[in-house]
């Protein structure tokens, strides 16, 4: 067994997040662009541009390290990628599996 947890990224399930956020103040990021986003966000969401150059610094201003973060994009693809980048920078990061396109079609 690999003992080098930087290749996994954890991750959870819409539903899960569902239940979380119903229960208690999670940091909850939206990797999206700004044109996705107007289409329909999660509420709580704190958002940060994948695709922008200074897309670290951006979802560092608004994160707390101490506390976990879960991130979404569309369909899972960039929030992955986005966690590798928050995670290699020392952040407890927790992919949220399927997106947006998951949530919208469970809530």
């Amino acid at each position: 067994m690999n003992c080098s947890s930087q290749e996994e990224i954890k991750s959870i399930s819409t539903r899960k997040l569902k239940v979380l956020l119903a229960g208690e103040k999670v940091q909850l990021m939206d990797v999206r662009s700004p044109k996705e986003i107007k289409k329909g966000a999660i509420k709580t969401a704190l958002f940060a541009n994948y695709f922008d150059a200074d897309f670290y610094e951006k979802a560092a201003q608004q994160l707390d390290k101490n506390k976990p973060v879960y991130l979404y994009c569309r369909s899972g693809n960039r929030s992955g990628k986005a966690s590798k980048i928050l995670e290699a920078k020392g952040f407890n990061v927790v992919n949220v599996l399927g997106g947006y396109m998951k949530w919208q079609k469970e809530n």
